[in-house]
């Protein structure tokens, strides 16, 4: 359930330590509410991939009956970016490391706008923009910019913490806030 802006960081950083990121940058406008954009240098999605990645009950994770007693992912169910794409404005570029070029994939509110060739990096930067513009009432719900960023903060620091090998940067209104090492062990990560 995509609830608040924290939510929308702890699905796409699930999916980015999923992928096998080493790297992984995180940046909140006003809280999220304007802007959430979550970057990785992942295994990237094929262009069926990525299409598939947004439609609902859709994932690359299990492919057989059998891989549901072995799930050793954070996530499986393929809910996360139908869920976000559907209560935001959504773009998702995406490349394989051994692929030329990679593709771009436009939503809003649920809708896909456009479906584009891109040239980028490999991995997976996604950009989650004017959370819940399509559901004012759900947006009413939302609390101070300086509490949803709190939130934001406490599931980067989770996570930061708990994968001291991957790289975290989180940037804040423009500012990088925290700039994590990989490679790290917890006991440096902790002092960091």
């Amino acid at each position: 359930v995509v609830d608040r802006p924290a939510s929308v960081v702890k699905e796409l950083v699930e999916n980015a330590l999923d992928a096998g990121a080493t790297q992984i940058g995180v940046e909140v406008v006003a809280g999220g509410r304007k802007s959430i954009a979550v970057s990785d240098n992942g295994s990237g999605m094929s262009r069926d991939d990525a299409l598939l990645s947004v439609e609902r009950h859709a994932t690359s994770k299990i492919r057989d009956a059998d891989d549901i007693e072995n799930v050793s992912t954070l996530g499986f169910r393929g809910e996360a970016l139908a869920a976000i794409s559907a209560v935001a404005q959504f773009s998702l570029s995406t490349r394989r490391a051994d692929a030329v070029s990679g593709v771009e994939v436009v939503m809003s509110g649920g809708k896909m706008q456009d479906v584009r060739e891109a040239g980028c990096p490999p991995g997976t930067p996604i950009q989650v923009r004017h959370l819940f513009y399509n559901i004012p009432a759900r947006r009413k719900f939302l609390r101070s910019e300086q509490t949803e960023l709190a939130h934001v903060r406490q599931v980067f620091l989770v996570y930061a913490l708990s994968y001291p090998e991957v790289g975290f940067v989180l940037t804040v209104d423009g500012r990088e806030t925290h700039r994590l090492a990989g490679g790290a062990r917890v006991e440096d990560r902790l002092r960091e």
